[in-house]
């Protein structure tokens, strides 16, 4: 088994909607013989949809009612027009679309409900930034049923259980451990491809919560850990962990190898191609990490491991930073 991860950058309109999904599914049928491969994908939001939901937010609580149905209004047209330029016409898109339609209409309820507070809390913040991953998951399993899957998106707070430190909840570990085995490893034995929203939580009592920004790596990293899946990839927008930030170095190499203790150091340190705490789950279960590109699906990416190759190239790493005095 092998859990994929996607992020926003990943997913940012229809054509890289059906790219994520076209390489799913060449991972998916790389089994052997007629027997597909296990998968399961972790996917985000659509790339800036989270700080869209967020804002709207703000601008409820502010009572800013033009505002946060402005964000809503693009939202809506945003992801319908994923759906139109992904599905073809008929019942799948329809679903999809109604879909859409059915969960902008709840999140402008709960937009009305903040502008009558007259504030926002985090506990609200969490409840409104789910909203993007749960559209997201729902538009791709439906593309991999087009193409011949078996595919059901499922919702992460059903999953992964957490404490209520809302906006950077913490997992608890033995009851995630018993839904993800009770609800994942069934679908995952039937052939099904599980999407599970990123990101999200929820906490003993239903509660939903986030992981902090980023968080959907850790879900992965979570879901391959319970499932002891063979190797968890995270699908970036770069070639791996480079040896410095490309925007600013633009003949950064991308370094093949490194340790999770190496790992876990560039990500502590602002690696922004890695969530800090993605590392811990896949050290315990001495899993494979992979860091790949996306729109460069061929290319190997960087390896993390617990012990690397001995005739290994191994380049300094330089992270940087803005906005520090």
């Amino acid at each position: 088994m092998i859990v994929h991860k996607f992020g926003g950058t990943s997913v940012g309109d229809a054509g890289r909607f059906a790219n994520v999904a076209d390489i799913v599914m060449g991972q998916y049928r790389a089994g052997e013989g007629a027997t597909p491969r296990p998968t399961v994908v972790v996917l985000s939001a659509m790339c800036g949809v989270t700080d869209q939901l967020i804002a709207a937010a703000r601008a409820a609580a502010e009572g800013r009612s033009a505002r946060y149905r402005e964000i809503k209004a693009a939202l809506l047209s945003r992801h319908l027009e994923v759906v139109e330029g992904l599905l073809s016409a008929g019942l799948a898109r329809l679903e999809a679309g109604g879909f859409v339609e059915d969960q902008l209409h709840d999140l402008e309820r709960l937009y009305r409900s903040i502008a009558v507070l007259g504030e926002v809390t985090a506990r609200g913040y969490d409840a409104v930034a789910s909203f993007g991953e749960q559209l997201s998951t729902h538009i791709l399993a439906a593309a991999l049923r087009e193409r011949g899957a078996r595919a059901q998106a499922l919702n992460a707070a059903e999953l992964i259980v957490s404490d209520d430190n809302y906006g950077e909840a913490a997992p608890l570990m033995a009851p995630t451990r018993r839904r993800l085995q009770e609800r994942l490893l069934p679908l995952v034995q039937r052939g099904v491809i599980p999407i599970i929203t990123g990101y999200v939580a929820a906490t003993e009592e239903g509660v939903t919560t986030t992981l902090g920004r980023g968080g959907s790596d850790y879900t992965a990293a979570i879901v391959g850990a319970v499932l002891g899946a063979r190797e968890v990839w995270i699908w970036s927008d770069v070639d791996g962990i480079l040896t410095a930030d490309p925007n600013i170095v633009p003949r950064a190499r991308s370094i093949a190898e490194l340790t999770y203790a190496e790992a876990a150091n560039l990500a502590y340190f602002g690696a922004d191609v890695l969530h800090p705490n993605t590392i811990r789950p896949v050290v315990e279960g001495r899993i494979p990490l992979c860091i790949r590109n996306t729109f460069n699906p061929a290319h190997p990416g960087t390896r993390i491991v617990e012990q690397p190759s001995a005739d290994r190239t191994l380049f300094p790493a330089i992270i940087s930073t803005t906005g520090l005095s």
